[in-house]
């Protein structure tokens, strides 16, 4: 059906009609536009609650994350982060798919109605002053026909009175015949203009309104049309993340099932063991007569406190019934002196570490003498709850306060720490020794003597972190010493062996978990310091220190610089750079002489840090220009 034949009439209707699809249209761009911000929204808070609930750096949840479940929280919590970010994507699609494309498409319907109607109203307007100049050669007609009649009447009456003169009688007779005339006129003329607006008004109804009308049909059926886009892109829109989504909820479902409730059983053995052997019998003490009584082997005191404490009265508690179990765990757990700082140049000899339980010449103390000591007392600060929290506290340097198993991963851990800190000082000197030998090549570069002063505080530090490495190694082979030995454990500790089935070795640390949640295979420690008694450190980059680089992000800009010389980037690490050249800057000098920059995504690498001017944002920390 068309609306110029079918709705000729209804114009104000069409109008009224068409204004309202457009307002629809802006209904429904604002509908996607509330959604886009709804997915907007949404976004952000599982953004922010995946971003809430992340691992904090230094706290308890570091240490958590080495159990398969914390694992597989922390894999939800990334995957949840992806879902997010497909939330976004449909948050952008919705607006650049269906708002900007609708907002565009309502400017040039609103252009294209008001010109069609424009044209329907001039139309109207041109058929309605024909038909009022018809209506006014109608009413002239009519009226000069009227004024023909009065005067042919006026004439009869004057021709029949006797006493009018002949020349009145003309004189009414000629005016009677201008009359018909002009009536005679006015009816050609109101017969010409009828059929002239007969004409145009067929016209009018037939041709012009019907081809506005139709136009107007067309717009009409588009914008409908568009709307229908617009819906099935809506939906589109959610339909392309889908798989990417369900990407992420396999992710999920995959490490929730990667979670290992055995594996998480022998990490609680392995973070919270302490080393100590379980106390053996207690000795009956007959009070009924002075006796001396004899040690048992496995007595946990000391031979220093023997001595000093004579053999007096005691009240012989059984430890396992004592209700303040931390006081216990403090007394347990915390020898009264630390052991001694053993020298740089040799590792300590089992005899000499004090409280040593493979040394059968040293006499015990009976553990009523420890228990007496416990109830009496104040508990020590350092207690075992102190370690389950993971909060190492103020304690000792050589983490005596603790365990000897939760002792030897500390040493473990600070013995890392070290050797890192000496392979990064390492990395300065060879840098500084690189750049040396370039000013060396190039005097017009800089002076060699300038790197000097670097290079003996870079070799001054190494010295030091060497020295406080041999002294942990030290403290080290000194705990392993002090463990049970490997047959001991196995014939008490039976319950390693059933979930295990193999031998469990505390002198042996293969698979032994570093701080930092992975397992390194590294020799038994007793062994390395006898033969290692100056230990050689590492001189080039170790395995663990490519990973780090390799899995390291790419870096922020943290301001700009420009070349005030050429540069030939020969060495490895190292980029060109043409005298004038700007360039971005990623790392500051960092006392080594180089700069760390990039000119693209992909080129990127130092340069002497006194062949650029560097110029760093007002927000970067420790900004400094060097010249």
């Amino acid at each position: 059906m068309s609306w110029g034949s079918e709705l000729w009439d209804q114009f104000d209707n069409l109008e009224k009609h068409t204004q309202w699809g457009i307002e629809f249209v802006e209904k429904y761009t604002k509908f996607v536009k509330e959604r886009s911000e709804i997915e907007t929204n949404y976004a952000k808070q599982i953004r922010n609650l995946s971003k809430k609930y992340q691992p904090k750096k230094n706290s308890r949840e570091e240490e958590e994350s080495k159990f398969t479940f914390c694992q597989a929280f922390l894999t939800s919590l990334n995957e949840l982060n992806d879902y997010a970010g497909q939330h976004e994507v449909i948050a952008e699609n919705l607006t650049s798919q269906i708002i900007t494309e609708l907002s565009r498409y309502l400017q040039e319907l609103k252009g294209e109605r008001k010109s069609h109607f424009h044209d329907g109203r001039k139309a109207q307007q041109h058929i309605e002053s024909s038909w009022k100049q018809l209506e006014s050669c109608k009413r002239r007609f009519e009226r000069d026909c009227k004024e023909a009649d009065r005067a042919q009447q006026y004439f009869e009456r004057m021709d029949a009175d006797i006493n009018v003169t002949k020349a009145d009688v003309e004189k009414a007779r000629q005016h009677a015949q201008s009359r018909h005339q002009m009536a005679s006129d006015s009816k050609s003329d109101y017969s010409s203009y009828l059929q002239k607006f007969n004409q145009e008004q067929n016209e009018h109804y037939f041709t012009v309104i019907p081809n506005i009308f139709q136009k107007l049909q067309d717009m009409e059926e588009k914008r409908i049309d568009r709307i229908g886009v617009s819906m099935r892109t809506f939906a589109d829109v959610d339909r392309q993340v889908l798989p990417i989504v369900g990407k992420c909820l396999d992710g999920m479902t995959k490490a929730a099932e990667s979670i290992e409730p055995k594996t998480d059983s022998k990490q609680v053995v392995e973070s919270y063991k302490s080393g100590f052997e379980p106390p053996g019998d207690v000795d009956f003490e007959d009070y009924g007569q002075a006796m001396t009584r004899t040690p048992s082997d496995t007595s946990l005191s000391n031979s220093r406190e023997a001595k000093e404490k004579p053999a007096g009265k005691s009240k012989g508690k059984l430890w396992p019934f004592i209700k303040n179990k931390n006081k216990l765990m403090s007394l347990l757990t915390s020898p009264h002196q630390p052991p001694p700082a053993p020298p740089a140049s040799s590792p300590p000899s089992p005899s000499a570490v004090p409280n040593d339980p493979q040394s059968p010449k040293q006499h015990k103390e009976p553990l009523s003498h420890r228990l007496n000591d416990f109830m009496t007392s104040k508990p020590k600060l350092h207690c075992l709850r102190s370690l389950r929290r993971g909060v190492s506290g103020s304690g000792p340097e050589d983490f005596s306060h603790l365990p000897p198993e939760q002792r030897r991963k500390k040493l473990l851990g600070k013995m890392e720490d070290l050797n890192k800190d000496i392979q990064k000082e390492m990395d300065q000197r060879d840098a500084l020794t690189k750049m040396k030998d370039v000013y060396v090549k190039n005097p017009q570069m800089g002076d060699p003597a300038s790197v000097d002063p670097r290079l003996s505080e870079i070799a001054l530090n190494i010295e030091k972190l060497q020295f406080e490495a041999q002294k942990f190694e030290g403290w080290l082979a000194e705990v392993e010493e002090r463990m049970p030995s490997k047959s001991d454990t196995n014939r008490r500790s039976g319950l390693y062996e059933t979930q295990n089935n193999t031998p469990v070795s505390n002198n042996c640390a293969q698979d032994r978990e570093s701080p930092d949640g992975s397992y390194t295979e590294e020799q038994n420690s007793e062994t390395q310091v006898k033969a290692n008694v100056n230990p050689v450190l590492p001189t080039s980059s170790t395995p663990e220190f490519d990973d780090e680089f390799d899995d390291e992000e790419t870096l922020p800009t943290i301001g700009t610089c420009k070349a005030l010389y050429p540069f030939e980037g020969h060495n490895e690490g190292t980029i060109s750079v043409a005298e004038g050249e700007l360039l971005y800057v990623i790392e500051e000098d960092k006392g080594d002489g180089w700069t760390r920059v990039r000119r693209n995504e992909d080129e990127e690498g130092y340069v002497p840090s006194s062949y650029v001017e560097v110029f760093l944002e007002t927000n970067a920390k420790g900004a400094m220009t060097y010249i």
